[in-house]
């Protein structure tokens, strides 16, 4: 009861503060720099939505035309591209992308979810950082230097053992794949630590080993992260560009083996844009938004997908 005194004058003291003639009341120093850095916040989210709805109007003003003048199903999946007798199917590049995006995931998949896993539950703290380190700056090297590493080392190494020319599909994989590892492990690793950290010890009272409780328990429960993880790597993967034209070989044909080279849909964009006009530019521009409707439709897998993992997660 001694006390007592002392926290009514606090409680008297905090009413006083933010009562209407406290802290809030008034416009204080204070309150004036937030409601600036308000404002200015509020401002910079304006420009940038309003930056994307620009260039969403701008990229389909550009392609839809073209799309409509050639036929949607004719320009996607038609597999002769051939500007000078005005033929527009992008169907072989759209094969490239598929094929050089899914060789990434088929590999880069399992191991950035093993790498995650073990960063996040198994590795000692020293081991963790050091592992944090090296993903950080696998993350910050340019797309051109993973290139020039691709044409200096992978492609030789594949024309050596494997034959052909080296520049393939399996080359672009190689390379994509090292590319959007570090999104995978990072996003995959939150998502676990995520996971609260009831779930594991509950597992392990009754009676579940640790690697049992981490398969069974902690990666289930993380499922909408590491499933958002893997679509970011594929929209990372599917969008780049530099890479994947110094090491795919750029050739306009459906590939019969994963040793033949392929052009993506950005490859062909980027070699054919300089000196593109009329209808030629306009199908470039299509083909950018096609890649544009399959990003959003990432996206919204993205939420959707979290979605229910939220709502798998409550019940």
């Amino acid at each position: 009861m001694a006390n007592y005194p002392i926290v009514q004058n606090k409680e008297k003291a905090r009413g006083n503060v933010f009562s209407a003639g406290g802290f809030y009341g008034r416009k204080t120093p204070v309150r004036g720099k937030e409601l600036w850095v308000e404002k200015v916040l509020m401002l910079s989210a304006s420009l940038f939505i309003l930056a994307i709805l620009l260039i969403t109007l701008f990229i389909f003003a550009k392609g839809i035309p073209l799309i409509a003048k050639t036929g949607l199903t004719d320009f996607i999946f038609n597999t002769e591209w051939n500007p000078t007798k005005n033929k527009f199917g992008i169907g072989t590049m759209l094969v490239g992308s598929l094929a050089v995006t899914l060789g990434a995931l088929l590999w880069a998949v399992p191991l950035g979810l093993i790498t995650a896993i073990f960063m996040a539950e198994i590795a000692p703290v020293k081991v963790r950082d050091v592992l944090g380190s090296f993903i950080e700056l696998l993350a910050g090297i340019p797309s051109v230097v993973y290139g020039f590493f691709g044409l200096i080392v992978v492609v030789p190494f594949i024309r050596d053992n494997l034959g052909g020319s080296g520049m393939s599909i399996l080359a672009g994989a190689v390379i994509l794949g090292i590319m959007i590892l570090p999104t995978i492990i990072n996003i995959s690793r939150d998502a676990i630590r995520a996971v609260p950290e009831e779930y594991k010890i509950n597992s392990l009272a009754l009676g579940a080993t640790h690697y049992q409780s981490i398969w069974r328990i902690i990666v289930p429960a993380a499922r909408s992260g590491i499933i958002t993880a893997v679509v970011l790597g594929m929209g990372r993967a599917i969008g780049e560009t530099m890479a994947v034209v110094m090491v795919t070989g750029n050739a306009t044909i459906i590939p019969d083996s994963i040793l033949s080279p392929v052009r993506t849909m950005t490859s062909n964009i980027v070699l054919e844009m300089g000196y593109a006009a009329g209808d030629h530019q306009a199908a470039l521009f299509a083909t950018g938004t096609v890649l544009f409707v399959f990003i959003v439709l990432l996206n919204l897998i993205i939420n959707i997908s979290a979605k229910a993992g939220i709502k798998n997660a409550h019940r």
